[in-house]
C-alpha cells in the first residue's frame, strides 16, 4: 500500500506520525511510504533520515494525499486537506472530534473516508494504548511545568516544588487517577511534593496509594473535596478523561478564585474542552496567561513539548496497527481487530461512534455492521 505522513503545523504541533524507524518497518513489508519535505526538521529528523529509512520525499500535502491509501497526521485535518481526501482512504490522526466544528465531521462524512482516532483505539483490557503512551509524557511534563511556572520570574509564587530543611514542600494537587495523573504523581513524589490525588474511582484510588507505598494523600472526587483541595494547592493539575466526550468543568472558575495567588493550574484535558472553568486553549509559543491571579498551562498537545520523544513513543504504539491494516486492508483489519475498531468515528459516509453522534445529532451505525453488510446502510 501507499501510506502517506503530512506535515504539521511547527508553531503548533512539532510531533511527527511516524518516525524512520517505523517507516523502515513499513518499506521492509512493501509499502510506499510518502513523507512531506522537512516533515521532521523540528524534532532535528533530516530528510536524508526519512530516505535512508526507505521513504521518498515529496514538496506537496496535496500530493501526498493524492498518492496514498493511508494518511498518517497528528493533529486533526485542516480543511484544506479535508478537501483533498478522497472515498476509500483511511485517516489516522487525533481527531478530537468532541470540540471539533461540526462541519469537520460532515466533510469526513461527505468524502466517505475511513476516519481512526489514535485517541479512541483501545484493547480487550480497556486500555486507550496510544493515547496512554501520550498521557504517561504528559504526566511527566505537567510536573516540569508546574515546578517552573512557579518561579517568581514566570508570574508564580517563587516556591520550590521540594522542600529543604525548614520549609515544607509544594503542595500538588492531581485531578484524576489515570495515566496522566498516575504519572505526575510519581515524578512529583521524585521531587518530594506533597502529593494529592483525586478521584471518583475508590479502586483507582487504591491502587495509587499501593503503587506508592502511602506516600501520597488520595480522596474522593467531590465538589467539596475539589473545592478544598484547590484552596491549599500550589500546582493543579487537571487530569480528566470521558472517552470521545468533552471534559465536564469539576474546577469551576469560583474554586479558582480561591486559589492561593500565584499558584498554576495545568489543565492536561484543555484537548478535550478542559477541566477547569477557567481555561481556554494556548501553544507551545505562548502557553500560559493568569486568570484570578492563578498561572493556567492549556496546551492541549503538551508532549509536543518533547516531540522527539513523544515521535517516537508514537510510533511504538501506532505502528502494528499501520501494519495490519496495510497487510489486510482496513476492512479485514476492522474485523479481526476490535481494539483498531473502537477507533473508527467514520466509514463508508456514516458516523460510526455512538457519543460523536449524539453530539453532533448524527445517528451512529455500528462499524462492525457497515463492514459485514456494506450495501445495507442509508444516511440518516
Amino acid at each position: 500500500m501507499n501510506i502517506g505522513i503530512l506535515k504539521e503545523e511547527p508553531s503548533i504541533e512539532r510531533r511527527v506520525a511516524l518516525a524512520p524507524a517505523g517507516v523502515e518497518v513499513l518499506k521492509s513489508q512493501g509499502h510506499t511510504v510518502f513523507v512531506l519535505h522537512q516533515d521532521g526538521a523540528g524534532i532535528l529528523l533530516r530528510d536524508e533520515d526519512y530516505q535512508l529509512a526507505g521513504a521518498t520525499i515529496t514538496y506537496s500535502s496535496e500530493e501526498i494525499i493524492n498518492r496514498s491509501d493511508i494518511i498518517l497526521k497528528v493533529s486533526p485535518p485542516t480543511d484544506t486537506e479535508l478537501e483533498v481526501l478522497r472515498e476509500g482512504q483511511t485517516f489516522f490522526s487525533f481527531l478530537h472530534l468532541a470540540i471539533s466544528r461540526r462541519k469537520v465531521l460532515e466533510r469526513i462524512l461527505e468524502k466517505k473516508v475511513t476516519a481512526i482516532a489514535f485517541e479512541l483505539i483501545e484493547n480487550e483490557k480497556g486500555d486507550l494504548e496510544v493515547l496512554q503512551v501520550m498521557s504517561e509524557i504528559a504526566g511527566q511534563i505537567a510536573i516540569q511545568v508546574g515546578a517552573h511556572f512557579l518561579h517568581a520570574d514566570h508570574g508564580g509564587r517563587g516556591t520550590l516544588l521540594g522542600s529543604i530543611p525548614g520549609i515544607p514542600p509544594a503542595n500538588v494537587v492531581i485531578l484524576g487517577a489515570g495515566a496522566v495523573g498516575r504519572t505526575a504523581a510519581r515524578v512529583a513524589i521524585g521531587m518530594g511534593a506533597n502529593v494529592t490525588v483525586l478521584d471518583k474511582d475508590l479502586n483507582r484510588l487504591r491502587e495509587m496509594e499501593h503503587l506508592f507505598q502511602w506516600k501520597i494523600t488520595t480522596g474522593v472526587a467531590t465538589s467539596y473535596h475539589i473545592a478544598r483541595a484547590a484552596r491549599f494547592a500550589d500546582v493543579l493539575i487537571g487530569a480528566v478523561l470521558l472517552k470521545a466526550e468533552k471534559a465536564p468543568h469539576l474546577i469551576t472558575e469560583a474554586m479558582v478564585k480561591e486559589m492561593k495567588p500565584g499558584s498554576v493550574i495545568i489543565d492536561a484535558s484543555i484537548d478535550q474542552g478542559g477541566c477547569v472553568e477557567t481555561s481556554r486553549p494556548t501553544t507551545i509559543d505562548d502557553p500560559v496567561f493568569v486568570a484570578h491571579g492563578v498561572v493556567h498551562y492549556c496546551v492541549p498537545n503538551m508532549p509536543a513539548v518533547v516531540a522527539r520523544t513523544s515521535t517516537t513513543a508514537l510510533t511504538n504504539a501506532l505502528l502494528p496497527y499501520i501494519q495490519e491494516v496495510g497487510e489486510i486492508g482496513v476492512v479485514n483489519a476492522l474485523m479481526k481487530n476490535p481494539a483498531l475498531a473502537k477507533g473508527v468515528c467514520a466509514h463508508q459516509g456514516f458516523c460510526t461512534n455512538e457519543v460523536i453522534g449524539r453530539i453532533f445529532d448524527f445517528k451512529p451505525k455500528s462499524i462492525n455492521h457497515l463492514i459485514n453488510n456494506p450495501a445495507t446502510g442509508t444516511l440518516i
